[in-house]
């Protein structure tokens, strides 16, 4: 009787930790439902809110009352229409239509097609999955679509080429019959010819009829433009080469394909001609050879981002709005370990989602890596990733990363955030440089938007010289005439402040990366925390830094004499906040430094050398004139509260050594929470 008792309160207790769960998961779902909701209607905002004459630009130039359809000539005559004949012969009985819902009508369409795009994709990811995928798979993906570049150029534009992505993924996931199938996506390669390379993956597959059917659907449709419309199928097949040369120029950093990248390498001529067709033919093969392999593997949706990304690589152009298969290839699973897992995903989305010029540092030598930043991630899809197989036994359990055991809270009363746990292993270095990266360029933009105007910044200036006044710190013009008058220490001092901002940070960095990856991520974590403090800062109180106080007499020893009776005081408002002195980041991340190499450091001539540079930069950042003293102590403030956060949200920093670490058991069951920080 004690056991039935036992066994009924034991099966009481998991069907309660089951509900749990179940509600959890759907409160999840609805959240990722109302997030998906209000992308979308952000999206409608911005393409409605725009004037009539900047929004649906390329629909306006086919469909509007002088738009290229209405023309009894030729499409192509003015090089706006960028469609193949096929394309124009559907649009131009939809022209009295589009004219009519040229906003609402045509951008709900496009959401709509985004919408079961995202469904279908979420159907189609590789059997078996928990049922925690399943349920929350279709909101993930629509909200990634509608974060996309691809998808917001589209509605920008006004553009159709979600539609041959959404007909490829209809005919292989949806279509009931391989002929049906197959002339969906014959449909699509008639809208968009590269996508006939998905006939070969059909036939290579087994799907024999589907890959005929494509064949025997394309060449009707293009033969009934070709009969509607012979000169323009003319012009269109044989003068502009299925489209190439049509819409912007082919070298424009809008190309991202691999004809587009050689031209932009100033390769031009037969050389440039040839080398495009040896290399296209070269990532055609391996990448087809690829998508048939994990097509065979049971992961039918990577097989077709795969060859999407093959299309994009090869066709004289592709444009951003045509490289949704990129995204796509988001499902493939990389690594062997389970840290590892993040890396491809990010990249992708990272990629996918925010501008080339966020991504890499404006420099000239990484330029070229710059400009053609999606079709590297094409190309590398589709040719180079080693997306595991499901045979792999890495590939539903990835092996468990080794962890030190967190030291014991001693603020036993603060509660650690749930999603935020001390994690102690090494994080993968591309993941780290794409969010050190990406989070850099994100606090520029914010940094430079939190402007706040010059008259509140002067104001605020002198408030805060007032203050010193009152408290016999102001320092600031005693420093900067004095220093002035040495010429070898004013040039120390501008060389200084110019030039060990990021380096030493970044060093830093570097080494605990490589020697203390636990210490790592409990300095970077803090580092992040107090950067995010200082934008409050930035936007809350704007100020004017002695440097730009007019009639106080300053000399700006860095930058040179500024013209007062210009707004902008000249070409350098262009490039920086001006108004970003408080908290003073030059101090708080040296600051920071020097508190990093004290705690970490395991000699003391260390820990007194780490002292120097906030010694040094305090120094700089007074004497030439770019901050007040107070700015100093806001930077401090920051920096402390970012220590504080990071001991609040995930405890305190291990001691524990490093051999010590690395005996803890990597059993799954026994590992402590890997969610990183």
């Amino acid at each position: 009787m004690a056991n039935v008792e036992h066994g009924g309160a034991g099966n009481a207790l998991g069907a309660g930790a089951s509900g749990v769960a179940t509600a959890r998961l759907g409160a999840a779902r609805a959240a990722l439902w109302v997030i998906a909701a209000v992308l979308a209607i952000r999206q409608v905002a911005a393409v409605l809110r725009l004037p009539p004459g900047e929004r649906l630009t390329d629909l306006e130039t086919w469909t509007g009352p002088g738009g290229v359809l209405h023309v009894e000539g030729s499409l192509y005559d003015a090089d706006k229409f960028t469609g193949s004949p096929f394309a124009g012969l559907v649009l131009k009985p939809l022209t009295r239509a589009a004219e009519e819902a040229l906003g609402w009508g045509w951008t709900f369409g496009t959401l709509l097609l985004v919408v079961v795009l995202g469904l279908v994709a979420a159907r189609a990811l590789p059997q078996p999955v928990s049922r925690r995928t399943s349920l929350l798979a279709a909101p993930v993906a629509i909200c990634l679509l509608m974060i996309s570049l691809p998808v917001r150029n589209t509605l920008y534009l006004g553009q159709t080429s979600i539609l041959p992505v959404l007909l490829v993924l209809l005919g292989c996931f949806a279509a009931r019959g391989e002929r049906l199938s197959g002339a969906l996506i014959g449909v699509a390669a008639a809208l968009q010819p590269t996508v006939l390379l998905f006939a070969p993956l059909l036939w290579l597959t087994g799907r024999r009829r589907a890959a005929a059917s494509t064949g025997v659907t394309f060449a009707a449709c293009t033969a009934l433009a070709w009969a509607a419309l012979p000169h323009d199928s003319r012009t269109y097949w044989v003068h502009h080469l299925a489209g190439a040369g049509l819409g912007e120029r082919p070298d424009s950093l809008a190309n991202q394909s691999l004809h587009g990248a050689l031209l932009r390498l100033g390769l031009q001529g037969p050389l440039e001609t040839a080398l495009f067709l040896t290399l296209g033919a070269a990532v055609a093969v391996v990448g087809l050879r690829r998508a048939v392999r994990y097509a065979r593997d049971g992961q039918l949706l990577l097989a077709v981002a795969l060859t999407g990304c093959v299309a994009a690589v090869v066709s004289p152009t592709t444009w951003q709005h045509q490289l949704l298969w990129v995204l796509l290839a988001v499902v493939g699973r990389v690594g062997r370990r389970e840290s590892d897992r993040y890396v491809w995903p990010v990249a992708v989305v990272l990629v996918m989602t925010l501008p080339a010029k966020m991504m890499l540092p404006n420099m000239a030598m990484l330029h070229p890596l710059r400009d053609n930043v999606v079709l590297i991630a094409a190309a590398a899809a589709a040719c180079a990733v080693p997306f595991l197989p499901r045979t792999s036994p890495y590939y539903r359990t990835p092996v468990p990363t080794d962890y030190a055991e967190p030291a014991p809270s001693r603020w036993s009363r603060v509660p650690l955030l749930p999603f935020w746990r001390q994690v102690l292993s090494r994080p993968n270095l591309l993941l780290e440089l794409l969010l050190i990266r990406v989070g850099y360029s994100a606090y520029s933009h914010v940094r430079l938007a939190a402007t706040g105007g010059r008259a509140a910044a002067e104001k605020h200036g002198e408030q805060i010289h007032a203050i010193e006044k009152a408290l016999f710190i102001d320092i600031e013009h005693w420093a900067n005439h004095t220093v002035v008058k040495v010429p070898w220490l004013e040039g120390f001092f501008n060389f200084y402040y110019s030039s060990f901002h990021f380096v030493v940070p970044l060093t830093i960095l570097g080494v605990l990366y490589a020697r203390r990856p636990a210490d790592y991520r409990w300095a970077r974590s803090a580092l992040g925390l107090a950067t995010l403090l200082a934008l409050l800062g930035f936007w809350l109180y704007p100020l004017a830094p002695p440097r730009l106080m007019p009639d106080l007499g300053f000399v700006d020893t860095v930058h040179g004499v500024q013209d007062f009776s210009q707004p902008d005081y000249g070409a350098l408002t262009a490039l920086t906040n001006q108004y970003a002195a408080m908290p003073s980041l030059h101090f708080g991340w040296s600051l920071w430094c020097g508190i990093v190499i004290v705690v970490l450091a395991p000699k003391w001539w260390m820990k007194a050398l780490g002292l120097l540079h906030p010694l040094f930069t305090v120094s700089a950042i007074v004497v030439t004139a770019n901050h007040w003293v107070l700015d100093a102590v806001g930077g401090a403030a920051v920096v402390g509260a970012g220590f504080a956060l990071t001991h609040v949200l995930s405890g305190p920093r291990s001691r524990i050594p490093l051999k010590a670490a690395g005996a803890v058991s990597t059993e799954p069951e026994k590992a402590p929470d890997r969610t990183p920080s």
